[in-house]
């Protein structure tokens, strides 16, 4: 079936066809799922290599599982998900882009990092074809006038106002709050960024606390103990860190060998503190650090059957919101072929700006983009590592755990 002839009644039959096989054993809704020919081509381009690899390796799991996915949710579309490497590297991100769409996809889907993804929405631009961002904050991806690129995922402004506000949520339900704090940031495309937007949005937002002094080191860095002394010296009651993986690690090992004790460790809007390989490699040490980032929707029926069917294919592997957005980037792009029945770049672009997806996994309204081609709906949450998980306590609405803070002295015995 193709976009050409896919008729409402067609439509109507492979819906009902979908329903029917919903109830039907697993193994022939698999065999439903993986058989017939692809509706649309779809290159998903990530760092699954390089720096950012376990990050990026992360996010591919999400789209790995969506096709069956979307036959659990009765959705009547396949399609043909195409990895590319970005290899952590914007020129590598690039010459990628190009060759997905050389290769005949339809629409790009990526790329986690904010400077990968500014450079493949210039690729897309200039090609005329769609790109849906899964996750990077860069404000000027949307600031560009770009009329192929739509992104479900917060500007760099959107995180930080959403988590200062959970950071006074914090202090409100905690009945503790701290006088001071530090600000630490990685200096690539997306820290910088971060820094700026705090300090533009800081004086307006009321906090708390005083921002006492702000850090910045090299994305790749090899050792933080400079910077960490630094930090410590300035007697902060709270630090903010603006961190990657490896750098996380770095940051946090340093503190304990430093003995550093902040009141908290509050994350405000990036990765790093919730990631699989951070709790696995801190242990202990990795406990009751807080990231104010999106997060998903446990109360949503696709988010169980995303859930389900990640837990089926890869046990050991954590699903976080790297792999919910990476999802959603995909049911973006199924969407937009349901809406338009066309693979030409114009009609899936205004199927993409007229889209509105009640039904999806991350907490926030619905799925949709305004003029700039920005998904505002998306809502903020406090993710708390209890028990090596992150696990929701903030919104109250939407907790799955009560909210510990201050965080504990390294050698609390409430760390095992």
């Amino acid at each position: 079936m193709t976009g050409r002839n896919f008729t409402r009644r067609r439509l109507g039959q492979t819906a009902l066809a979908g329903a029917a096989l919903l109830g039907a054993p697993l193994p022939l809704r698999d065999a439903f799922a993986q058989g017939g020919p692809a509706n649309l081509k779809v290159g998903l381009l990530l760092p699954t290599s390089g720096l950012q690899a376990q990050i990026g390796q992360a996010c591919k799991r999400g789209a790995d599982v969506a096709n069956e996915v979307f036959t659990d949710m009765k959705l009547p579309v396949k399609l043909d998900i195409v990895n590319y490497d970005t290899e952590t590297k914007p020129d590598v991100a690039r010459t990628q882009a190009e060759k997905a769409i050389d290769a005949g996809c339809h629409m790009l889907v990526g790329a986690f990092d904010s400077g990968q993804t500014i450079a493949i929405a210039q690729v897309c631009e200039q090609r005329g074809v769609p790109l849906v961002v899964n996750i990077a904050a860069a404000p000027q991806i949307t600031e560009q006038g770009y009329k192929f690129v739509v992104r479900n995922f917060p500007t760099a402004p959107m995180l930080i106002t959403g988590a200062l506000a959970l950071h006074k949520e914090i202090f409100k339900v905690s009945g503790k709050t701290p006088k001071t704090a530090v600000l630490m940031s990685v200096n690539d495309t997306f820290g910088t960024s971060m820094i700026n937007g705090i300090k533009a949005l800081f004086p307006k937002l009321d906090m708390p606390y005083e921002l006492v002094d702000t850090i910045s080191y090299d994305v790749a860095a090899k050792d933080l103990s400079v910077e960490v002394a630094k930090a410590k010296a300035t007697k902060a009651e709270l630090l903010l860190p603006v961190s990657r993986l490896n750098d996380a690690k770095l940051l946090v090992q340093e503190m304990v060998k430093q003995r550093w004790e902040p009141m908290g460790v509050l994350n405000p809007g990036a990765p790093g503190l919730y990631e699989q390989d951070f709790l696995k490699t801190m242990g202990k040490y990795g406990e009751f650090m807080i990231s104010n980032v999106p997060w998903l929707d446990p109360k949503s029926a696709m988010t169980t059957a995303l859930e389900k069917r990640h837990a089926a294919k890869y046990p050991n592997d954590q699903l976080d919101l790297n792999g919910g957005f990476t999802f959603e980037g995909i049911l973006i792009a199924a969407q937009a072929w349901l809406a338009a029945k066309s693979t030409k770049p114009g009609d899936l672009m205004e199927a993409l700006r007229k889209i509105k997806i009640d039904q999806h996994v991350m907490v926030g309204g619905p799925i949709q983009f305004d003029a700039k081609g920005q998904n505002v709906n998306i809502k903020a949450t406090a993710v708390e590592n209890l028990k090596r998980k992150p696990t929701v306590v903030l919104p109250l609405e939407s907790a799955a755990a009560p909210l510990v803070f201050p965080m504990p002295p390294w050698n609390d015995k409430r760390r095992t």
